[in-house]
């Protein structure tokens, strides 16, 4: 449990900072508004799911659960969109965004670690 405990905290560090390449590299901060994306999203399953990422997989029809799973993607699908606008504009440089693309998936592949390994055992 410890040996998991600590190759999630190495893959959100590398997460954090291939963020923080990206944008000290290119001398650009613009980046780091996927970083604001990546605390809004578990918003709300902290709200309206009860604190749970459960409550994304089930098939229950709520109001409350299904504002929680829009905006739980809503968030997620802003994270990778942001980098592709930001180039778009030519704020940031190519290299950057693919820096933020990389970061994503290693920071969407740590929550996912978790939440598998949440599932399995009580921590």
């Amino acid at each position: 449990m410890l040996c998991r405990l600590a190759g999630l905290a190495f893959m959100f560090s590398a997460s954090i900072l291939l963020q923080v390449l990206a944008c000290a590299l290119y001398n650009n901060w613009w980046p780091m508004l996927s970083a604001l994306m990546y605390v809004l999203v578990p918003m709300p399953c902290l709200f309206f799911g009860g604190g749970s990422t459960q409550v994304l997989f089930t098939r229950e029809s709520d109001g409350w659960i299904n504002a929680a799973k829009f905006l739980t993607g809503a968030s997620t699908v802003g994270s990778l969109a942001i980098p592709i606008i930001l180039r778009h504009a030519h704020m940031i440089e190519t290299s950057a965004m693919w820096i933020e693309f990389v970061s994503f998936f290693i920071f969407v592949c740590t929550v996912m670690c978790f939440h598998r390994a949440s599932l399995e055992d009580e921590w």
